[in-house]
């Protein structure tokens, strides 16, 4: 009975994610890469307000400590395991269509975070509440879609942003240290994460505008490191990663047409599962910024997706497809994560280890507070603190249980979490296209 619901499920994740989804996904990209008059042009101003931590207006935390959070959501095992899998399934050619929905990923979450910051509102408490579920209420008039959107964010949330993420923190020390104690990993694992959700997202930011650079810079150095010890490999790997991403060269079977269809699918979804532009998690932390302007927020909210997959994503996939390990038999993508990351003795096990810890970590931060939001829309600020001790009950038992199927069910409800947020970016595109015109005008 377990293996047949564990199956049917699969079956629903796999339907979630399938082609329509990626497609309406990826093709919002485009039309809002267009609507916008290609706003990816101003990367450079972003990035540059991006450092600034002064308080530029209303709100509970600066731009970059907005930014910082939802970079410690999004940053996770997706970025190394997860680009491991596509190159598994997808070839080489997946590093290329995966960081394409980076690209044009950037104006997607850009007018996310503009429409979150427009319709966010002040609740009780005087904390700023923001994100699709406001914006389908407050800017469509369409209370049940918002219900919806945060129903789903509540669910993924407990599992793929904690349970799934503290299991694999689990799984990942006692692979590699057997004589450590599970009970000991959970109790430490549960009292960091305590310490810092229960004193809310100014204690979260602060955390996370420590940790997040420190383990990016490391772990991009370190991939540099990996590359430079085999500078020779890395030309022909980016000739075979583009070639490849047009004409099909799939690692598993199949002829030409299939390898370019799995090229696609895996690329692109790994990509904008790896970045969530368009699914409308990190405009939720985006509507507490501290800004004047919404597109000056919007604008650092996107440099979030560059990071995240333009480079971060990048490099894996380049670390793993110098390696060559990828077209060996019996692969699975911890063993050609180890592989490829394992040809420099001691720092690339140090970097993938360190990296693995510090991503999936931060994702249970950066989770905390979109669940956290989600609920409080449903039911009001009253029930925040009760859902911060479940967050962090729910970290123990992740720790402690198998839970195979709530990565799956979590797929699903991230995958649907992208449904009614998508409705409004297309609806509201409008709208986000005067504030941006509006802005540009002052400057």
């Amino acid at each position: 009975m377990e293996l047949r619901f564990e199956e049917t499920l699969s079956a629903v994740a796999d339907f979630v994610w399938g082609w329509p989804l990626i497609l309406l996904l990826f093709g919002t990209h485009l039309f809002l890469t267009v609507r916008l008059g290609f706003m990816q042009r101003y990367l450079g101003r972003a990035i540059r307000i991006s450092l600034s931590r002064e308080s530029e207006g209303e709100g509970d935390i600066s731009q970059f400590g907005a930014l910082m959070t939802a970079l410690a959501a999004t940053i996770g095992t997706g970025n190394i395991y997860g680009v491991s899998g596509a190159v598994l399934v997808g070839g080489p050619g997946a590093v290329l269509w995966m960081w394409l929905t980076g690209v044009f990923g950037i104006a997607t979450k850009y007018a996310e975070a503009v429409l979150a910051v427009k319709y966010r509102i002040v609740n009780d408490e005087g904390q700023m509440a923001g994100g699709p579920m406001y914006t389908l209420d407050r800017g469509l008039g369409l209370r049940w879609l918002g219900v919806l959107f945060a129903i789903f964010t509540a669910l993924a949330a407990f599992g793929i942003g904690n349970m799934a993420q503290a299991n694999a923190i689990t799984e990942m020390i006692t692979t590699r240290y057997p004589d450590v104690p599970k009970l000991a990993i959970a109790i430490a694992l549960t009292i960091g994460t305590a310490a810092v959700i229960l004193g809310g997202i100014k204690s979260i930011a602060n955390v996370c505008e420590k940790l997040v650079p420190v383990m990016g810079i490391l772990y991009v150095l370190g991939c540099l490191v990996i590359l430079a010890t085999e500078i020779d490999k890395v030309g022909p790997a980016l000739r075979l990663i583009v070639s490849s991403a047009f004409t099909g060269q799939a690692a598993l079977g199949g002829f030409v047409g299939a390898g370019l269809r799995e090229a696609m699918r895996y690329g692109i979804a790994r990509g904008l599962f790896s970045n969530e532009s368009g699914l409308g998690s990190a405009p939720i932390v985006a509507a507490a910024a501290q800004t004047r302007d919404p597109v000056r927020q919007a604008l650092v909210s996107s440099t979030g997706t560059f990071w995240d997959t333009v480079v971060i994503c990048a490099l894996t996939g380049l670390v793993v497809v110098t390696s060559g390990a990828w077209s060996g038999e019996g692969m699975t993508k911890a063993s050609l994560c180890s592989a490829a990351f394992g040809r420099l003795p001691y720092l690339g096990a140090f970097v993938l280890t360190v990296g693995l810890l510090t991503f999936v970590f931060s994702t249970i931060l950066g989770w905390a507070y979109y669940g956290e939001k989600a609920v409080e829309y449903l039911v009001g600020t009253r029930w925040v603190h009760p859902y911060r001790i479940a967050w962090v009950i729910a970290v123990f038992v992740g720790s402690m249980a198998h839970i195979e199927t709530v990565w799956t069910f979590s797929d699903i409800m991230n995958g649907l979490m992208a449904v009614p947020n998508l409705v409004s970016l297309i609806a509201l595109s409008g709208v986000v296209a005067a504030e941006t015109k509006k802005h540009i005008a002052k400057e």
